[in-house]
């Protein structure tokens, strides 16, 4: 009996060890792939953002069975080491896929990443008439089509009253990162675009909101501001800064909008050389209030809500006519020369939910705005009108009226059009910036 059992003992502690072996080191049969084990994460997310001349290593990588398993490197498919540790060094910037393969017995693992590599220089391409895409702080890359722009503004730095700067929807994913990448890639420029706090959808005035213009009316907070910015622009590679301060709903607006002459002296003087300095304006009482704004790049005109659709018993309207786009530019035009203009147009409209026994608009509270993309989701045929049946209705722009308006901007010399935000925007064939851009093409 007691033979027996050592017999068994003996068989278990050899089964015991084969098992181990095999874990550490497993014998493969036929039909078994080689193993690659990630120990350091090189390839945990599909995609990496460096810059032109960085250096990503791959030296922790293990390989099972050890010592027999054949490695290659491929970069766009091209072999470029045989070891198990591989550094990548791209010289200039692009997309690259390095891809590593494995193979034991005629059998092949692999594990894949794309490398997109910031340019550190690049040469812009030509256009004639500005076509901006304006992204708010929600928006990414993928919004972007770069045949159709040539210009990317990126709302993701919010001003506090204390000259501090929340650039957080920039760092969320690298998504900043990423869109200065690909655009300079494109051969398109990148702008900050810099606010205050915004109402929502509509991206502008919150009532007695004055953060951005408190930031900027007192030297010393202006100063700290200027140096935030220009830090972030300079480490993140981008071309300019738009500023949209949007605090002209309050008491002080006034004070808040001529601020913005010092602001845009002193923040001109701390950005590189070259560097773009554009003004997002309103077109309403407030024109006659603005500093003489000639330095800048340009400046953007919103003019595509006029307001007088929205609160108890307003009228149930288009509030981005073409008369008010037409309007707004030429009010403007009375400060400016109509090729430092660029004028803005909605990718989102205005949703009544109640209305009164005169059938206008009920209160502050029954009407909602609508992004483009969401108003073609209630209508197969939104792209061409002005006006979707939802509710008690919503009006919006379709590409008729976006033609329209983008018509009478080239006809009248003015220096392009943005489109507020262009994550709103379809990315088909219904798109209002592909609209814009073969109008002023």
């Amino acid at each position: 009996m007691h033979k027996k059992l050592y017999i068994l003992l003996v068989i278990f502690m050899a089964l015991l060890s084969c098992d181990k072996n095999r874990i550490d080191d497993p014998e493969f049969g036929e039909g078994d792939y080689p193993r690659i084990f990630d120990i350091s994460n090189a390839f945990t997310t599909p995609t990496m953002i460096i810059n032109a001349g960085d250096t990503v290593k791959y030296n922790g990588l293990l390989f099972s069975p050890v010592g027999k398993v054949r490695v290659a490197w491929k970069v766009d498919g091209e072999v470029r080491s045989t070891d198990t540790v591989f550094d990548f060094s791209p010289a200039a910037g692009g997309e690259y896929t390095v891809e590593l393969e494995a193979e034991f017995n005629g059998l092949k693992s692999y594990r894949s990443k794309k490398i997109l590599v910031s340019p550190d220089t690049y040469t812009p391409a030509p256009y004639t008439n500005v076509v901006m895409a304006y992204l708010s702080a929600t928006g990414t890359v993928l919004n972007l089509n770069f045949d159709n722009l040539t210009h990317v503004a990126f709302q993701s730095a919010r001003v506090s009253s204390d000259g501090s700067l929340d650039v957080s929807a920039g760092e969320i994913d690298q998504r900043m990162d990423e869109i200065v990448a690909r655009a300079h890639i494109a051969g398109k420029p990148v702008l900050l675009g810099v606010t205050g706090r915004l109402s929502g959808l509509d991206g502008w005035a919150i009532y007695e909101a004055n953060d951005f213009g408190q930031a900027i009316s007192n030297a010393g907070t202006r100063g700290i501001l200027v140096a935030n910015v220009a830090a972030y622009v300079v480490a993140n590679k981008l071309d300019g800064v738009d500023i949209m301060m949007s605090d002209v709903n309050s008491s002080i607006a006034v004070a808040n909008i001529a601020a913005i002459g010092p602001f845009m002296t002193e923040l001109k003087a701390a950005l590189p050389a070259g560097a773009m300095i554009t003004v997002t304006v309103t077109p309403g009482w407030q024109h006659s209030v603005y500093p003489d704004l000639s330095a800048a790049d340009w400046v953007n005109v919103r003019a595509f809500e006029d307001g007088l659709h929205v609160g108890p018993a307003a009228p149930r309207a288009q509030s981005s006519t073409y008369d008010y786009m037409v309007a707004g530019a030429e009010v403007w035009a009375t400060h400016l020369p109509a090729n430092k203009l660029v004028i803005g147009m909605p990718a989102f409209g205005l949703r009544y939910n109640e209305i009164d026994a005169d059938g206008n608009n009920l209160s502050w509270g029954s009407y909602e705005y609508f992004a483009y993309n969401t108003i073609l989701g209630l209508d197969p045929a939104a792209a061409d009108k002005e006006l979707v049946n939802s509710n008690h209705g919503v009006y919006y722009n379709g590409k008729p009226l976006v033609k329209q308006k983008s018509d009478y901007l080239k006809a009248n010399g003015y220096k392009g059009a943005y489109l507020w935000a262009v994550d709103y925007d379809s990315m088909d064939d219904k798109a209002l910036l592909k609209v814009i851009s073969d109008a002023l093409k």
